[in-house]
């Protein structure tokens, strides 16, 4: 009897929506300056999370020197031994291709990268839709993004890792567009990449709609729109996410002029409060 009774109360408890929950992170390309004059190696990245009590990392892969083992499976164990989770990277990708040897490329680099990325634990790789080619519709070039995420998620899927499309301009300049690529994708192994400061024009109104679909979310200093740069209101984000359920990253993608290694400390502490009052 006392079992029947656990088991229908372990049943109501997850049939129930989910709290959401709030992880501060990192972001590597804030520090792209100091990664790409050597000042700093990834592994500081995993140090600098740590003294900055955060949870994650999101590794942009722009600057490995290489993907051997010899570099992958040290920093590996850099971020178990600090208590960091390397939960993402991220790759360069141009999606809007059509069938051909074009895509046949960028496949199969696309493939390589989730091999990377299960080597290293991450569940997540945040991919770009890219650039509408001139003389095609915006509608041709979301169906080529959908057909080659599609075919990607499968081999994901097969190793575990989610792909996150971001809101990056180009095909995916406005939220509608990005939904629909992922409605059409319809697969558990593709989402939204959530870049809070990315859209120009009713910034809040387009995180909004595409909150329910974020795999993976990157908040900013500031935002930029038709009236001008702004403090990004990441309070207001934050509420959407719990509205609807977000269980994940907020990670810190650093922009703004002044340097990295100076200036995050301050963001790092606000993000960590943010994710705290609204898990």
């Amino acid at each position: 009897m006392l079992a029947t009774s656990l088991s229908a109360a372990a049943a109501g408890m997850f049939a129930a929506p989910l709290k959401a929950r709030l992880r501060p992170a990192l972001c590597a390309y804030s520090f792209r300056d100091d990664l790409q004059k050597g000042v700093l190696k990834y592994e500081d990245l995993i140090r600098i999370a740590a003294e900055n009590d955060l949870d994650g990392v999101d590794l942009t892969v722009y600057w490995f020197p290489n993907t051997t083992d010899a570099f992958l499976l040290p920093l590996k164990r850099a971020a178990y031994r600090s208590g960091i989770e390397i939960y993402s990277i991220s790759v360069r990708t141009e999606l809007t291709k059509p069938a051909g040897a074009d895509r046949d490329t960028t496949a199969a680099d696309l493939r390589k990268w989730i091999d990377v990325a299960a080597k290293l634990g991450a569940g997540h790789i945040r991919v770009f839709g890219g650039k509408v080619p001139a003389g095609q519709t915006e509608a041709t070039a979301a169906d080529w993004v959908a057909d080659m995420l599609g075919t990607a998620s499968e081999y994901a899927g097969k190793n575990g890792v989610i792909l996150g499309l971001e809101n990056h301009g180009g095909i995916t300049d406005r939220a509608e567009t990005i939904v629909g690529i992922v409605k059409k994708v319809n697969s558990p192994w593709v989402g939204i990449n959530l870049d809070t400061a990315n859209f120009k024009t009713k910034i809040y109104e387009q995180i909004e709609m595409i909150a329910p679909y974020a795999v993976n979310v990157q908040v900013k200093a500031m935002v930029r729109d038709e009236n001008g740069p702004a403090p990004s209101d990441w309070d207001r984000v934050a509420k959407m996410l719990v509205a609807n359920h977000y269980r994940g990253y907020l990670a810190l993608e650093y922009e703004e002029k002044a340097a990295a290694q100076e200036a995050t400390p301050a963001l790092f502490k606000k993000l960590r409060e943010v994710c705290a009052r609204h898990s």
